[in-house]
């Protein structure tokens, strides 16, 4: 599917910021499928007639199977800024859940200590300190809900690999459709029920604040999930 204009959730001189699909990988890998990076590039070469290269950087990344905010540098200033503030945790970012088994309690903070098996593109979440291990934070707390499943909304404090799907997992809560961190069933499409909501900043050039919500995906579940986040 080519990247379309209607995904575009911000844009100024140096940023775009789109939506994310759970099919799209944020920058090449070895699967060699179309990445949002070059889509991306592709269409601002094309909407802007652009006779060059069009330069276009990764800031952050979010896992293949999650949807939402992704946000990437139009130039090299651009690109530096934004990674010193991801590096002070000057970037907010709120991401949405749907899990079947509700936590408890219903809202806290969760401190784990993360390692990342690269074999098996996994991490595992340990209550203690461990050799190699990295500290990570997130806030949750319960939405709502329906008759089977269970809505989070997660304050994600630090940002280590699969954090957030690791460490729902670690206490019995994996995300829907997450078959590798325990949970039992797909989801049409390989997706899984994590959205990066998201994602506010003081624009590290213009000095000017900046709020990117990405609507979720186009879903039964998500529908719900908003109808009660908005009520």
């Amino acid at each position: 599917m080519s990247f379309t204009a209607d995904r575009i959730l911000y844009e100024d001189n140096h940023y775009i910021a789109v939506n994310k699909l759970c099919s799209d990988i944020v920058q090449p890998d070895k699967t060699g499928d179309e990445a949002l990076l070059d889509q991306v590039r592709a269409f601002i070469k094309k909407r802007d007639a652009k006779p060059g290269n069009v330069f276009l950087e990764v800031t952050h990344r979010i896992d293949r199977p999650v949807s939402g905010v992704v946000l990437f540098a139009k130039t090299s200033k651009g690109v530096a800024r934004m990674n010193q503030l991801f590096q002070e945790g000057a970037v907010h970012k709120i991401y949405w859940t749907i899990v079947k088994s509700c936590p408890v309690p219903e809202s806290r903070t969760l401190e784990h200590y993360i390692t990342k098996d690269s074999q098996k593109n996994k991490s595992f979440c340990y209550d203690s300190p461990k050799k190699d291990a990295k500290l990570a934070k997130l806030k949750y707390r319960l939405v709502g809900s329906t008759a089977n499943y269970y809505f989070l909304e997660i304050d994600l404090l630090t940002g280590r690999h699969h954090q957030i799907r690791c460490q729902l997992a670690k206490i019995g809560s994996p995300i829907r459709g997450d078959l590798k961190y325990g949970y039992p069933r797909s989801n049409p499409g390989g997706g899984i029920n994590l959205h990066s909501r998201l994602m506010s900043f003081i624009h590290p050039i213009s000095q000017t604040q900046v709020t990117i919500v990405a609507p979720t995906p186009n879903e039964t579940l998500w529908a719900e999930f908003n109808m009660v986040a908005e009520g």
